[in-house]
């Protein structure tokens, strides 16, 4: 079976858990737990593929997780569950149609080699930009176990012929199911039909563009390793598997994002009092009794000093610049730069992210902790919002969506070899 090497997808040959070994191994994304919930959750589950996202947790807890000896321990933890037979290999390209439910929701994709030539041409989109310490972890990691095994989270245009596909594929009984990572039911249905396999890539690869919801740092240093692989053999011919990126694409009709709110360390030298007459020139503010999870766009939730209380601008401006127009930009624009003085969000150490998931709560669990002198709320970024960004070329600030469910690590993975 020929795929172009100019078309957005392939099939391969993934590397996944053998029948019934999902729930030993699959886990959450590496960077959704920190070390110590990584060591915690893996603590007796010696399968669990947290001893290869997260090694550093078989090493000494003094140990530098960016130590070459964290990426050795990878290696060899991969090794050893595929040669204890956890892991398995398929033998052909195949898909994987993989489905998460979670909350009685189901959103159901396909995991795919992405093309890292689509992904330079901007044919699979971006929209974030990437910290550099992050993406040189990936790169390392791959080369370590050279498989990509932290899958980058896509988004297509919902097709009504995939659709009625995945439909029929998934009647059938899963190949592999772990249920309660992150919350969710994962399922995965192997597609080694060449008819089926023909048809998914034929309808994808029709479409015009993918986009990246999540795992910038993924699909960048699945670029980087491709270029230095590409550049390191002779025979290059655009076919090896290190020309692609693992990817699982989902429908845009089904794909949630919640907000990323934000905890700040100090108010710039303000006082609280002085923080708020600054803020009451630009904003009408009113105080909440309960924790704010804005209800439209275009209003924030605060909290500072123990209260909850909602800003609203007095003076809001209408833009078509598809950023201008996000929430997370004009918080931005008229606070966070002004205001906190905080001209990066990617490098400045005195603001941190806190995923809509995890609520309003945890955002004044920090403050009233001390660890953090404010927070805010926001209203959720739309996909639509993401697509026309991503569509003209532009940059979101950063962290600026949440998507949930998680993809779980350990269900597919992607062999360079």
């Amino acid at each position: 079976m020929k795929f172009a090497t100019n078309g957005l997808v392939r099939p391969f040959a993934g590397l996944r858990p053998a029948a019934g070994r999902a729930a030993d191994i699959a886990a959450p994304p590496y960077d959704v737990v920190n070390t110590d919930e990584a060591r915690d959750m893996a603590s007796e589950k010696p399968f669990c593929f947290l001893h290869v996202s997260r090694a550093e947790i078989d090493l000494p807890a003094d140990t530098d997780p960016y130590a070459d000896e964290v990426y050795e321990m990878a290696a060899q933890n991969l090794r050893s569950l595929e040669q204890s037979g956890a892991l398995v290999r398929d033998t052909e390209p195949c898909f994987y149609v993989y489905r998460i439910t979670a909350a009685g929701q189901s959103q159901t994709g396909v995991a795919v080699s992405a093309s890292v030539q689509a992904y330079r041409e901007n044919r699979i989109k971006k929209h974030e930009l990437t910290r550099p310490a992050k993406e040189d972890d990936r790169v390392r990691q791959i080369d370590a176990v050279n498989s990509i095994t932290g899958p980058v989270f896509t988004v297509h245009r919902a097709n009504k012929q995939l659709a009625a596909l995945f439909a029929g594929i998934t009647e059938a009984a899963p190949d592999t199911v772990a249920d309660g990572i992150g919350g969710a039911l994962h399922e995965l249905w192997v597609v080694s039909d060449a008819a089926q396999v023909a048809r998914i890539g034929a309808l994808i690869n029709a479409m015009d563009e993918l986009y990246i919801a999540d795992g910038h740092h993924r699909s960048a240093a699945g670029g980087r390793i491709a270029a230095d692989r590409a550049a390191a053999n002779p025979s290059h011919n655009g076919g090896e598997a290190y020309n692609g990126f693992l990817a699982v694409s989902f429908p845009d009709d089904e794909v949630t994002i919640l907000e990323y709110n934000r905890v700040i360390r100090d108010l710039n030298g303000r006082d609280a009092a002085g923080f708020l007459d600054a803020l009451a020139e630009k904003f009408d503010i009113v105080k909440k009794k309960t924790p704010i999870r804005p209800a439209e766009r275009g209003t924030f939730g605060m909290y500072l000093a123990g209260e909850w209380l909602l800003l609203r601008p007095k003076r809001p401006q209408a833009t078509h610049d598809p950023v201008e127009r996000l929430d997370v930009q004009m918080l931005t624009r008229m606070v966070l730069e002004p205001l906190l003085g905080i001209a990066d969000q990617r490098t400045d150490n005195r603001v941190d992210f806190v995923g809509g998931s995890r609520g309003s709560e945890e955002i004044a669990r920090r403050v009233n902790s001390g660890e953090m002198a404010i927070g805010f709320t926001f209203f959720p970024t739309s996909l639509n919002d993401l697509m026309a960004v991503a569509d003209a070329g532009m940059i979101m600030p950063p962290k600026s969506t949440w998507f949930e469910p998680k993809l779980a690590d350990g269900m597919i993975s992607l062999p360079l070899d």
